[in-house]
C-alpha cells in the first residue's frame, strides 16, 4: 500500500516521457507569495525573537519586516520581471487585494496569474469551515480578476485531509502543496483527478532566508546546481524549476540583486521557458490526460 494516499509510489524515472513545450525541457515557474499579515493578530513567522520569548500584539517589529516587503520589496521583483517580460504566477491571500491594493493592481497589470493562497496567511488546519475559506478566497479574486483560479497554494503548504477535495469540488485545477516531483503528477481526490504541480521547499527564499538565514546569494546557488543536474536529467524528461519568492525575503536589496543574476542566468539558456501555473497545467493535460477522462 502506498503511503502516500493520493499520489501512487513509482520512480519519477518510470513516468513516460512528456514532450517539453517548445522543445525546451527545463519549464521555469516563478511563483510569488503575496501575504497579508495582520496587525492585530500573532505574525506567522519572526526575525526578531520577542523579549524572553513572550509574544506580543502588535508586533511591529516583524509586521514591519513583511510590511517593508510590500513597499519596497515587491516593486523591486515585480520590476525585475516586468524588464525581461518574463511570466509568472503569484499565490496571493484574496484580502491582499484590500490591503495592498496598489500592489494586487501592479500584477494584474502585468498579467500575473493569480493562485488561491487563503484568504488571510492562516494555516487552513486552523479555519472553522476550511471549505468556506477556499470558496471565500477563490471568489475574491475572481471579483478582482474577472476570473476564478485554477491554482492553490495553501499558506504554509499546510493542509486537512479534504483540502484537495474541497480544492477539486471548488473548480481548481491544480495544487502545489505536494512538492514530490519535478514534474506535474495526477493526484486523486473524490471530485476527480486535481493536477499535483512542482513547486520547491528548496528553491525557496522562506527556508532559505527566513529559517535556515543562509547568505544573500543561497538562492542562486542553488538555483545554479540544480540546472547542472537537470541538465543530464531533462534529456529522458521535461522538468519545472519552480521558485518560491516572498517580497519580504528575496525583495531585500541585498538579495534583489541575486535574484536579477538568477534571472538572467535563466534567460541566457536555449533549454529554459518561462511559463505561469495554468499554462503548465494545460501543457500536462496535454501530455498526459485525467486518468479517468475528466479534468
Amino acid at each position: 500500500m502506498s503511503t502516500n494516499p493520493r499520489i501512487p509510489y513509482r520512480f519519477s524515472t518510470s513516468q513516460p516521457r512528456l514532450a517539453p513545450p517548445g522543445g525546451k525541457p527545463i519549464i521555469v515557474h516563478l511563483v510569488l507569495n503575496v501575504e497579508h499579515w495582520r496587525f492585530d493578530a500573532p505574525m506567522p513567522r519572526t526575525i526578531v525573537t520577542p523579549p524572553h520569548g513572550q509574544q506580543t500584539v502588535p508586533d511591529v517589529p516583524n509586521f514591519s519586516w513583511v510590511d517593508y516587503g510590500m513597499r519596497a520589496g515587491l516593486p523591486r521583483l515585480l520590476n525585475a520581471m516586468h524588464e525581461r517580460g518574463l511570466p509568472a504566477s503569484t499565490s496571493i491571500n484574496a484580502s491582499v487585494i484590500d490591503a495592498y491594493p496598489e500592489a494586487a493592481e501592479a500584477m494584474l497589470r502585468m498579467k500575473i496569474e493569480f493562485v488561491g493562497h487563503g484568504f488571510h496567511q492562516a494555516s487552513l488546519n486552523a479555519a472553522p469551515d476550511e471549505g468556506q475559506v477556499i470558496e471565500q478566497t477563490l471568489e475574491r479574486i475572481r471579483q478582482f480578476t474577472g476570473t476564478r483560479p485554477r491554482g492553490w497554494l495553501s499558506p504554509g503548504l499546510r493542509e486537512t485531509h479534504h483540502t484537495p477535495d474541497l480544492l477539486k469540488a471548488a473548480g481548481c485545477d491544480y495544487v502545489c502543496d505536494w512538492v514530490v516531483e519535478d514534474f506535474p503528477v495526477w493526484m486523486t481526490t473524490t471530485a476527480g483527478p486535481l493536477i499535483a504541480m512542482p513547486y520547491s521547499i528548496e528553491l525557496n527564499d522562506g527556508p532559505a532566508h527566513s529559517i535556515d538565514r543562509f547568505r544573500s546569494d543561497e538562492l542562486y546557488l542553488r538555483m545554479r546546481d540544480t540546472l547542472q543536474c537537470f541538465e543530464r536529467e531533462t534529456k529522458r524528461q521535461t522538468h519545472v524549476m519552480a521558485i518560491g519568492l516572498h517580497p519580504h525575503l528575496m525583495g531585500v536589496p541585498h538579495r534583489a540583486v541575486w535574484f536579477e543574476k538568477m534571472l538572467d542566468t535563466l534567460i541566457a539558456r536555449d533549454d529554459v521557458v518561462f511559463m505561469r501555473g495554468s499554462e503548465i497545467a494545460d501543457w500536462f493535460m496535454g501530455e498526459q490526460p485525467a486518468p479517468d477522462g475528466r479534468s
